[in-house]
């Protein structure tokens, strides 16, 4: 895609949406149309310095799109309410259901192509398996309200009769680096270790509540936030088969051996204690989660993955330990 191509980024002060926009200026694309609830003065350093055309406050964009009637070369809707302990649904079904369909729409009525966040939350105790199959997505069982929206939203799109001329759903898996400062409790369990550590020098991680998982063996596919930019960047630049697919590495590792990496990137010897989970999300809480990343690769996908080791190393070095950002 031409470098002069006009991209909108929703939830574009946030985590993964600020870490796309400094990748999309570092691949020379600075028309750049940013959304967002950007009253949030936590969120403002994720933006300092990055290049853009505008940027819109996320609750007038579909008016400042009737006025301005921008040419737009592609959308990532990237924004939505990711805290999986908001139990109230309708904040959810508002703004990651209702709000995605006005993007989808507007998308089709534009002939713009679109790249959205899904998530692996939608698998919710993973009884069907991690595969990135249309065909399971009305079956699947999330185990929060955050996950409940954002499956809902993929089976809207899958009864969509009008579709944008190329789309793609991510399934993200556990998404961690640089730019999450603001996230607080939603941070990954990276940048909580790192700060432990700086405090007490020990980390603490939840207990198994299951007896066939051990204390720090529970399992995540930890995918790092630069694999996840090049995958949207390889989806805006092939447009392969529309549809949804997993975004991790993979690979299932436990909390203990990330909490491990955490201390060698800081080249500190290990030290855990382990805690009771809390009762609030102890029966929503996923044990194991591994993405089936065959339908990617099928569709020509060829780059390596960051390593789990290799991911952290970067984090803690070049971004937590120096407080950067990306």
């Amino acid at each position: 895609m031409n470098t002069n191509a006009v991209i909108v980024v929703t939830g574009a002060a946030g985590f993964i949406g600020s870490c796309l926009v400094g990748y999309l200026n570092l691949k020379g694309f600075n028309n750049l149309i940013l959304v967002d609830d950007f009253s949030r003065a936590d969120k403002k350093p994720n933006l300092e310095g990055k290049k853009f055309l505008e940027k819109i406050e996320r609750s007038v964009f579909f008016e400042w799109l009737n006025e301005h009637k921008p040419t737009i070369d592609f959308i990532f809707h990237i924004g939505a309410k990711t805290d999986t302990t908001e139990f109230n649904y309708a904040i959810h079904q508002e703004l990651n259901v209702e709000y995605s369909q006005k993007v989808w729409n507007y998308c089709v009525v534009h002939n713009i192509p679109l790249v959205y966040a899904s998530s692996a939350a939608t698998y919710g105790g993973g009884e069907l398996g991690y595969e990135d199959s249309h065909e399971i997505i009305p079956a699947l069982k999330p185990l929060n309200p955050y996950g409940v929206s954002k499956n809902e939203f993929d089976k809207w799109v899958l009864h969509e009769a009008c579709h944008p001329p190329f789309w793609a759903g991510l399934k993200f898996f556990n998404v961690y680096g640089p730019n999450e400062y603001h996230k607080g409790r939603m941070a990954s369990v990276i940048w909580h270790s790192f700060n432990q550590i700086r405090k007490d020098g020990e980390v603490k991680l939840f207990r198994s509540h299951r007896p066939e998982f051990k204390d720090g063996q529970q399992l995540r596919d930890f995918v790092y936030v630069k694999d996840v930019l090049k995958v949207c960047m390889w989806l805006m630049e092939h447009q392969p088969a529309s549809g949804i697919y997993n975004l991790g590495t993979g690979k299932a590792r436990t909390f203990e051996d990330l909490v491990r990496s955490t201390f060698k990137g800081l080249d500190l010897e290990p030290h855990i204690q382990f805690i009771d989970m809390p009762e609030d999300i102890r029966d929503k809480y996923q044990y194991f989660t591994e993405a089936n990343m065959q339908k990617l690769r099928n569709a020509g996908y060829r780059e390596a993955f960051y390593s789990l080791e290799e991911g952290v190393d970067d984090y803690v070095r070049n971004y937590l330990s120096k407080a950067k950002y990306y």
